[in-house]
């Protein structure tokens, strides 16, 4: 089958048409994947910065998001059959099986659900980490009418999807990004006030909001100077490593996109509460392309898998 491997250690992603398909093992389900998408966490795999944390299994095959169909099933399975459009992520404790491919194994029970009608396997495929990690993050930090919330790192996928989310649940949003095309793209999201991460950030986020936040989202940038800007019962939520060791007010938060989180996701999407921001397409040859496109991208980079 056709995907995007590491094949030795140091070496760089590149496409193959040789690698074997996998076979599923007892709860596990076969997919075969029509798309994917780019996350900070694939680009961190690629360039090998996951040694020591986690197993290279090579040839590693990239990619966490995945949507497609379910082609085959292992022994004890649940409720998938085959033929069901499902999407998820892949996690497992090791690098080795991924989603940039034609087909992978998945367990049948955790992180991947049923793509109900309505949700395109493209915004499906860029939807379930950074929608799951956005959602464990703000439940970190539960905002709500009157709170402000000061997001981080807003013009990622995570950003992008927990400025929706802030938002719906009655926050004011501090978007940080930089003047022009990025600065539309999260106002166009919801954010109310942005704020450029290139010059005097706390000088910025104290105009719009003297006594500081209620809570930050802490995406990107320097955990100790966003929580500064906390007010004195505020939270932070970081997806990079910054948690209560560092700071009293801090919660290390690592997305977990159990079918539950997948199932509401889709359903937000599906009844127009949130859209994925798709910036741009990309087939499965080019993922090496849409790697290097990935820092300063906006929203979501898809992989589409025909």
């Amino acid at each position: 089958m056709r995907a995007i491997t590491l094949d030795a250690e140091g070496a760089a992603p590149a496409p193959r048409d040789d690698v074997a398909r996998p076979t599923p093992g007892p709860g596990e389900v076969l997919i075969r994947v029509r798309a994917s998408s780019v996350n900070g966490f694939d680009q961190k795999a690629a360039a090998g910065m996951m040694r020591g944390s986690m197993e290279y299994r090579f040839p590693v095959v990239l990619g966490k998001d995945f949507a497609g169909e379910v082609e085959a099933m292992g022994e004890g399975t649940g409720p998938l059959r085959v033929g069901d459009p499902v999407f998820g992520v892949v996690m497992r404790s090791y690098l080795g099986d991924g989603a940039w491919a034609e087909y992978l194994t998945v367990d049948a029970g955790y992180a991947v659900t049923r793509r109900p009608d309505g949700l395109d396997p493209v915004d499906a495929g860029a939807l379930g980490l950074a929608g799951a990690t956005a959602l464990d993050a703000l439940a970190a930090v539960a905002p709500g009418p009157g709170d402000t919330v000061l997001i981080s790192g807003a013009t990622g996928g995570v950003g992008a999807f927990a400025i929706q989310y802030a938002r719906a649940a009655g926050a004011r949003v501090i978007a940080t990004a930089r003047a022009g095309a990025a600065a539309d793209f999260v106002r166009e999201l919801g954010a109310g006030d942005v704020v450029d991460h290139t010059g005097d950030l706390a000088g910025q986020v104290r105009a719009v909001a003297p006594d500081g936040v209620s809570a930050v989202l802490h995406l990107a940038g320097d955990g100790n100077q966003l929580a500064g800007l906390l007010a004195p019962d505020g939270r932070l939520a970081s997806t990079i490593g910054f948690g209560p060791e560092q700071h009293p007010a801090a919660t290390s938060v690592l997305g977990q996109p159990t079918p539950g989180t997948l199932d509401r996701l889709a359903a937000d999407v599906v009844a127009g509460r949130i859209r994925v921001p798709v910036e741009r397409r990309y087939p499965l040859a080019e993922v090496p392309r849409a790697l290097a496109d990935f820092r300063g991208s906006l929203g979501k980079l898809a992989v589409d898998i025909p």
